[in-house]
């Protein structure tokens, strides 16, 4: 299959598994999955290359799609992938300033949008939009404004195909894609700045999909994947274009909210997700565990502890273990684990992709303790996602696995990684003189993140953006703080302050359900959220949680001062960008006073 498979990609496998079910998504209304079969697929992808044509869309031209996870996604994407199209993703929950900066930037004249919010957002831009010329309506429920006489349903822009026959022209234009074609423009999010679009070829993932398969060999037509994080997302796009690659089936997840309800209706084999999810999972057993008393507790204490001898301290370091302890984790493997991957929705489990975002140490070793696969990962929007991943029995608590096939890595400055080879993006768009700034004249592209190998494994320290230098001429890594007390079940967000302050302190969101349990078992009257908070007996709670997490840090590095904040973090104040990273400048802002009151003498 040459490296320019995505125009082709739909039809190649509808020729080979013709009625097998290629995806699924949910009917809210029944409540059942409704399925699509490859030759269905397919069909869809032509439809969507005709109607295209029949707009006038030309080969390479930038069209938008501002939706959450819905089937016409793909059929969109694989569509314009046939007739040369480019496809940008723009995240569900854009705000209007964020969607007209990329219709402008990117000269976008069809923007296809999910549901009510994508499109009352989109018809509001489009009169502050030079270039955009018309809307395009994935859900029927859409109710259009009334001055609104030039958007279209979808189903009526299929039907644009039918007018007259496009059959010659897509078939031409197929044949005349090749792998040097731009495929998508991603647009980060970006914790500091203005998005940048990144230009991702089809190159780009013909080479992704190379290097997964010599790695992830255990991934086949037999795999049900769930779709969680959001396709604009690369490390859920690349993946899901991989999937389907595979032959596997595709169960897309509308709303992340309910994934939940709805990995328990699927039970799948698969599903990358970002450690949040898994982070979520450790605290519910904690909970679980501190919740319950004598024998039953022994034993859920005693299967974690065989866990994690069997699958770390034995296997993880290529030792056999001893048959007594094999005997026991068989035992928990058929009670104890089995049951908390039922619970989960997990118990037909392959393995599970996880980054995005540093896993705790406390979180990677719980989750391999049970047996579950996690594959530990790293990868960036630049790089069409995986730079490096564990494997099966191929890991390391605390790295993020191997280097891909076909990848060079080398340690410049400040211990930065530099990365070379045929993922990573030939640059920005429009933003030559920042692509001269990260990709050097030899191909080398600059991540920002600093690292280290050790035994073969990559392992990552912070990122360099992110190190702040006290007064005191200390650096702090506030990801490997935060990273350590995020675990704790009465820490739901935190956000270290030390840049340019004497010392260490922190913002933190408790975990709101936890703290007001604590109060009614330990009798604390309050009036509402916030003064609850303020109360003393809270405050040294927190205290000493904090205390006992960040022992291993030195002196310099430690909270020395906390906020509990009576509100969570959200995007909608600007203070977390579409992949739920924190936008630290904003939080300054936002919480100027709160933690002026911490430097307080």
């Amino acid at each position: 299959m040459s490296n320019s498979c995505l125009s082709h990609l739909i039809h190649h496998q509808a020729k080979k598994y013709g009625e097998r079910i290629a995806l699924k998504y949910r009917d809210y209304e029944t409540e059942s999955w409704i399925p699509v079969t490859w030759n269905q697929f397919s069909e869809r992808v032509w439809k969507v290359s005709e109607a295209l044509i029949a707009l006038g869309v030309e080969v390479q031209e930038n069209i938008g799609i501002f939706s959450q996870n819905m089937p016409e996604c793909l059929y969109t994407d694989f569509g314009a992938f046939a007739c040369r199209v480019v496809t940008i993703p723009l995240y569900a929950t854009s705000s209007e300033s964020q969607v007209h900066y990329i219709l402008e930037d990117a000269s976008i004249r069809y923007l296809f949008v999910g549901e009510q919010y994508q499109y009352d957002v989109a018809f509001r831009v489009q009169n502050l939009c030079k270039t955009l010329h018309r809307i395009i309506i994935f859900d029927p429920k859409v109710k259009r404004a009334p001055n609104d006489n030039n958007s279209l349903y979808y189903t009526d822009f299929l039907k644009l195909g039918e007018e007259k026959n496009y059959k010659n022209e897509v078939e031409s234009r197929t044949a005349a894609s090749t792998d040097t074609d731009l495929a998508n423009i991603l647009y980060t999010s970006g914790t500091t700045g203005e998005s940048k679009g990144v230009m991702l070829h089809h190159s780009c993932y013909g080479a992704a999909f190379e290097a997964h398969n010599t790695r992830l060999t255990r991934l086949g037509e037999d795999d049900v994947i769930m779709n969680f994080l959001p396709f604009t997302h690369i490390f859920e796009r690349a993946w899901s274009y991989y999937c389907l690659y595979r032959g596997c089936q595709l169960c897309i997840n509308l709303r992340p909210q309910d994934i939940q309800k709805t990995i328990k209706e699927v039970r799948p084999t698969a599903m990358c997700s970002v450690p949040r999810f898994w982070e979520k999972v450790y605290a519910g057993v904690q909970e679980k565990i501190n919740a319950t008393t004598g024998l039953k507790k022994s034993l859920m204490l005693d299967a974690l502890r065989v866990g994690k001898e069997h699958n770390i301290d034995y296997l993880m370091n290529g030792k056999t273990p001893p048959a007594w302890l094999h005997m026991k984790y068989k035992f928990y493997e058929k009670t104890i684990y089995s049951l908390l991957k039922k619970t989960i929705g997990i118990e037909n489990g392959n393995f599970f992709p996880t980054a995005g975002a540093a896993i705790p140490v406390a979180v990677q070793e719980f989750v391999r303790a049970v047996g579950i696969n996690m594959i530990a990962g790293y990868g960036l929007t630049e790089t069409t996602a995986t730079v490096s991943c564990e494997w099966l029995d191929d890991f390391r608590i605390g790295s993020v696995g191997r280097l891909m096939p076909g990848l060079e890595l080398k340690i410049g400055e400040n211990n930065e990684i530099l990365l070379r080879g045929e993922t990573v993006t030939k640059g920005y768009y429009k933003k030559e003189a920042l692509t001269r700034q990260v990709i050097t004249e030899d191909g080398w592209f600059h991540t920002g993140d600093a690292g280290y190998v050790k035994d073969g494994y990559l392992y990552l320290t912070d990122r360099i953006k992110d190190l702040f230098k006290t007064s005191n001429g200390k650096y702090i890594a506030p990801q490997a703080i935060e990273t350590k007390l995020v675990v704790d079940r009465y820490i739901d967000q935190i956000s270290i302050i030390a840049d340019q302050r004497k010392f260490v302190s922190a913002l933190i969101v408790p975990e709101y359900g936890q703290v007001e349990k604590y109060a009614k078992d330990h009798h604390i009257a309050y009036t509402d959220r916030k003064d609850l908070l303020q109360k003393p007996e809270i405050i040294e709670l927190f205290k000493m949680r904090i205390d006992t997490l960040q022992q291993e840090f030195a002196h310099y590095e430690q909270i020395k001062r906390f906020t509990l904040l009576p509100e969570p973090f959200s995007m909608e104040k600007g203070e977390l960008t579409n992949t739920l990273k924190i936008k630290r400048s904003v939080l300054i802002k936002n919480y100027a006073a709160e933690i002026e009151k911490m430097y307080e003498e």
